[in-house]
């Protein structure tokens, strides 16, 4: 029983925040958001899930994604 409150426990903590964060981007509520998600689940016979997951390991990894922005010198620094 601990390994599958292990599995509960860590989607509540990490994979959450992929509905959130598309919620935010399109200013909706987030549970329209999962809903969706859900929906999608059983129309397409749960690829959207592959694409959840994905998402949720590039949002925990959007670091490593994030291009370096360069100081841009203005004219008048010539």
């Amino acid at each position: 029983m601990k390994l599958i409150q292990k599995i509960v426990f860590f989607f509540e903590m990490r994979s959450y925040g992929v509905c959130e964060w598309w919620a935010r981007k399109l200013g909706i509520r987030s549970t329209k958001v999962r809903l969706g998600f859900i929906y999608a689940s059983f129309l397409t016979f749960g690829s959207p899930l592959v694409i959840y997951l994905a998402m949720a390991w590039i949002l925990e990894h959007k670091h490593y994604f994030k291009l370096q922005a360069r100081k841009r010198n203005s004219i008048w620094e010539l």
